[in-house]
């Protein structure tokens, strides 16, 4: 073993003694040797730790955890057996707050070093009042390809698993016991369909064969109405070997309202399927924002923290601003959520989706919450205002509020925002690093970052959401 006070920069394989000085943007923990900064896997800041290296690159080294050697002041009990192997909630073990506190330093810190803003106002970071079983929505994989766990026989079976990818694998699937941040509920129905699959030899999917009949099982979990829907994803349409699985899954659990079969023959491992067949009630459930409830598909979008997004709609509602004179566009609107949720403080308001069958939920929501003046577009707003006739005869924005996916904004989506020149644009974002690079371009035109407001809506994890308000200079 090493000690950390060495100044060789030590190879891959080599198992070093680390102090943690803090965690890093994807919650790996920081220590250095020297003047090189290491990134440990399962490490948080106050421990000592034995580590070994697992990527030497020229800037920075990775390590993971083998043996904590001086514990945290920070540290708390895990909940979750899969702690180790998992990657999903990396900062079980710190303490709640201290979680918080790290996601607002990241967020600060990204927009600086991405964003080149350096004078920003901040908010305190909204943490959750639910840090465990908030999650609505949870996907597993089956797989014919189990990941052993460390201490596990060389021996043990590994041609069945339903869970989760191993970080770093996309052809090992770590069996899945029970996920703490999932309900109840859903870890019975995870619990039924790993019995049920086996007792039934069902042949779970092999990503690198392509052969098998198992592939995803997705749950949605309404937060605020407690309507479950199951949707098996499958490789083919043989939807009556899953009628005994219906069966048991209904009378087991009353609150499930909805059992749909995606079937997909592509291989990726894509849960979203070509065809969809209903096996049991409807093929929606339903979910509450404020007084507003929504009609969710199995392949919508839809806020995964049911409790906690209801407290993000009212600070974009805030930040928005709207007056009943405003025209509000409302980018990558999903089902509709925002749009109706700031559709009564606006003249009117127009969303815009790729997915068909979310343009579709939006139409039904509107309708069903009794909103008048929303309207839905649909088409892929890399060059939606381009292409689509009705899109461009509309009224301009007052204000914009965009929500986009990880990969945050196209350019040419970019250049319509900033020819369209809206007063007020509220930028929301589940990844603040390509959020920072998204307005850095803004504010170099026309627009002004007034104000940064993090909010954490997967405690224990490394993902923060961000809320960002920008004003055009020249309105």
């Amino acid at each position: 073993m090493t000690t950390q006070d060495t100044t060789a920069i030590p190879k891959k394989g080599t198992d070093i003694e680390l102090s943690i000085e803090s965690l890093a943007f994807g919650g790996m923990g920081v220590s250095r040797i020297g003047d090189m900064i290491v990134f440990v896997k399962n490490a948080i800041p106050g421990q000592t730790v034995l580590a070994r290296i697992t990527k030497k690159r020229a800037s920075f080294l990775e390590a993971r955890t083998l043996e904590i050697i001086e514990e945290s002041s920070l540290a708390v009990d895990v909940k979750c057996e899969h702690f180790k192997d998992c990657g999903g909630c990396t900062f079980q073990n710190l303490d709640y707050a201290e979680q918080l506190a790290a996601k607002e330093v990241q967020v600060k810190d990204t927009f600086r070093r991405i964003g080149g803003f350096k004078d920003v106002t901040v908010e305190p970071i909204l943490g959750c009042e639910e840090i465990f079983h908030y999650r609505n929505k949870m996907e597993f994989t089956f797989s014919n390809r189990r990941w052993l766990t460390e201490g596990e026989s060389e021996d043990a079976s590994a041609d069945f698993a339903l869970g989760l990818h191993v970080p770093g694998r996309y052809d090992k699937i770590l069996n899945i016991n029970e996920c703490h941040i999932q309900s109840k509920d859903s870890n019975r129905i995870l619990e039924i369909l790993k019995e049920m699959t086996v007792d039934l030899k069902l042949a779970p999917y092999d990503i690198k064969a392509h052969t098998g009949f198992m592939r995803h099982l997705m749950i949605r979990h309404g937060g605020s109405t407690d309507e479950i829907m199951v949707n098996i994803v499958t490789s083919r349409d043989e939807h009556e070997k899953l009628q005994s699985i219906v069966d048991r899954l209904t009378e087991e659990l009353p609150n499930i309202v909805s059992i749909v079969n995606n079937i997909t023959s592509r291989r990726a491992g894509v849960s979203t399927g070509d065809q969809q067949i209903l096996l049991f009630g409807k093929d929606t459930i339903n979910d509450k924002l404020g007084d507003y409830e929504y009609m969710i598909s199995a392949d919508s979008f839809f806020q995964t923290n049911t409790h906690q997004a209801k407290r993000l709609y009212d600070i974009i509602k805030e930040e928005a601003a709207l007056t009943r004179d405003d025209v509000l566009y409302d980018l990558f609107c999903g089902t509709g959520s925002i749009s109706i949720y700031l559709a009564k403080s606006a003249k009117i308001v127009y969303g815009f989706e790729l997915v068909m069958s979310a343009v579709q939920d939006a139409i039904q929501n509107a309708h069903s919450n009794g909103i008048k003046n929303a309207w839905f577009f649909g088409g892929d707003l890399m060059n939606l205002f381009k292409t689509n006739i009705e899109a461009q005869q509309i009224e301009l924005p007052d204000v914009m509020v965009v929500d986009p996916p990880r990969a945050g904004l196209h350019p040419n989506t970019i250049n319509d925002i900033i020819e369209k020149a809206p007063k007020r644009l509220v930028y929301v974002s589940c990844n603040p690093s390509t959020q920072a690079r998204d307005l850095k371009v803004l504010c170099e035109n026309g627009f002004e970052l007034t104000k940064l407001r993090p909010v954490d809506m997967f405690p224990h994890t490394p993902h923060v959401e961000n809320v960002a308000t920008l004003i055009f200079k020249d309105s």
